[in-house]
This record gives structure tokens, C-alpha cells and sequence, in this order.
């Protein structure tokens, strides 16, 4: 039996509609994602994107004070191309500020603008991820809250390769996939790959985070609205329409339960929805009308 699922909500990053963001419209949110029940807020990371990008870390230190006791993730940021010191005195300030509430998801990055801009070559990336995370726990258990014993868990990023799989059970304490570069069949294929890989290092499986980030979202019987935010969602991203739309929660609230419905059988127990439009309102449809179908 699959375990129960837990649901974040990624802030309103992106701009997709060329509307900008006005002031105070994501701790709105924020707020919005604690009183409907969600238990994590997250961020991602790019320097350079298709369409205007809020940075995370800012983001999510302008909600702290509005996110009430939820956990706050970043599913992932980027420590390559930021400097992990630098990433490191960042998550430190966010774990304080919000006692404790962070989980620091790091990752190489798969895009190469965002290495372009800083000047950093971008077939060193895996390398340089590596000596990064040991320099980010080693900065973050020197800066931990009193009491704890060290700093935020870091989860590493994979989409699911052998090699990133084994470098998540060799430097990670969870697993961050990313919901449109994997399916259901891949996670639970991968779990098995990973559950090999911790096992060689002394670890279990069992009580190992397993997270499903950048889950596109829009829940919908239209049909026409559907494929209208599928096709810009592909453009914007160049991929596949057909490709993609098994990959996202984009059209009706039971075709979207059954997608988790699969993550969770596959060993998901925590998803990361992206309202694509109308993010509030597709906070509250998201809970309303297809989580109690999961």
C-alpha cells in the first residue's frame, strides 16, 4: 500500500502571463498555501530562463513570516553557479529565521545559460556539484540552530540516472525528481536502483524522502483550457506536447489523481505542485477536487 502523499506548493516564480508580479502577491500565497492544508513551500533556481524568473532564495525569505509552521524547500537551488559558500550563509539565515524549517535541495542544474553567465564551464558541472555539497555541509553544520546537531538536510537532485542516483545515496538525505523529466514506471524503477546504492553505504530506504518537484499544475474540465496552457506550457520548456502531458496535473481533477495515484504507488511521498495560471484559485481546486480522490 502506497504511503500517504504530502502536498508543497511552489511559489509563483515564473512569470507566464506577462503580468509581473504586484507587492505582496506571493506572501499572498503563502498564505493562501497555509490555510488550505499544503505542508511545504518551495522555490527553484535559474539566473537566465525563457520568461521573467523571481529569485528563490529571495522568494522565500520574503515569506518566512507568512508561511506559518510549513516546511521551506528548495527543490532545487544551485550551489555550482551561486558558490556554495555563498548558498551555504544564505540557507543558514533561512533555517534561523524560520526555527528550523528548512530542507536545502541542491542540484548540478541542466542548463547551460545559467553557467554561461557566471563563467563557469559547463561540462565541469558534476565535479564541482560534488565538491560543492561537501563545502555546503560543512559551512551549514558550523552555522546550525543551538540544540540541533547540524544544519538543514540536503536533498540532491536526480532525474533518475544510475550515476545521480548513486550520488544521492552517497552525499544526499533525500531524493528530489523532477515531475516533468520522469514517470511513475521511471520512479519506482530508480527507487529500487537507489535502495541498492543506500544499502552499500549502510543505509535504508525506508524513511529515505522521496519528492516529485515542478509538477506543472492546472485543474480543469475545459478541455480547450487544458490544451491552451499544455501547448505554451511545451513551448516554454521544448518539449513535446504528447510528451509532456502524461507528466503534469494539467485537465480534469480524476485524470490528475491518477497520476499521483501512481507517484504514490511508485514510492512518492511528497509532490510539489506549480499552479501554470490563476495560482491561488488553483491552490484551493488542487485540494478541493483532486487530492480526496488520491
Amino acid at each position: 500500500m502506497p504511503g500517504r502523499l504530502g502536498y508543497g506548493a511552489h511559489l509563483p516564480l515564473i512569470d507566464f502571463d506577462g503580468r509581473g508580479w504586484s507587492p505582496g502577491s506571493i506572501a499572498a500565497y503563502a498564505r493562501t498555501a497555509v490555510r488550505l492544508g499544503y505542508d511545504a513551500l518551495a522555490v527553484n533556481d535559474h539566473l537566465v530562463f525563457q520568461r521573467p524568473w523571481l529569485d528563490g532564495i529571495v522568494a522565500l525569505a520574503g515569506v518566512v513570516e507568512h508561511s506559518g509552521d510549513l516546511q521551506l524547500v528548495t527543490t532545487v537551488v544551485l550551489p555550482v553557479v551561486r558558490g556554495p559558500v555563498v548558498v551555504a550563509k544564505s540557507a543558514a539565515a533561512l533555517d534561523v529565521l524560520s526555527g528550523g524549517r528548512l530542507v536545502l535541495g541542491v542540484g548540478a542544474g541542466s542548463s547551460p545559460r545559467d553557467y554561461e553567465v557566471v563563467g563557469l564551464p559547463f561540462d565541469e558541472r558534476w565535479s564541482r556539484f560534488e565538491e560543492a555539497v561537501g563545502s555546503l555541509r560543512a559551512h551549514l553544520d558550523g552555522a546550525a540552530l543551538p540544540g540541533r546537531p547540524a544544519g538543514p538536510p540536503i536533498w540532491i537532485a536526480s532525474w533518475g540516472s544510475d550515476a545521480g542516483l548513486a550520488r544521492v545515496a552517497r552525499l544526499g538525505d533525500g531524493w528530489v525528481a523532477s515531475g516533468f523529466h520522469t514517470t511513475a514506471d521511471r520512479v519506482a524503477k530508480a527507487r529500487e536502483v537507489l535502495a541498492a546504492a543506500l544499502a552499500r553505504h549502510g543505509r535504508s530506504i525506508d524513511g529515505f524522502p522521496c519528492a516529485l518537484a515542478t509538477l506543472w499544475t492546472y485543474v480543469t474540465d475545459d478541455r480547450r483550457a487544458a490544451e491552451a496552457h499544455l501547448t505554451g506550457l511545451a513551448a516554454m520548456l521544448g518539449r513535446p506536447v504528447d510528451e509532456l502531458a502524461d507528466r503534469v496535473l494539467i485537465g480534469a481533477a480524476e485524470r490528475c489523481a491518477g497520476v499521483l495515484r501512481a507517484y504514490a504507488e511508485a514510492g512518492v511521498d511528497r509532490v510539489f505542485v506549480w499552479p501554470v495560471a490563476d495560482a491561488e484559485e488553483q491552490l484551493a481546486r488542487f485540494m478541493r477536487d483532486v487530492v480526496p480522490l488520491v
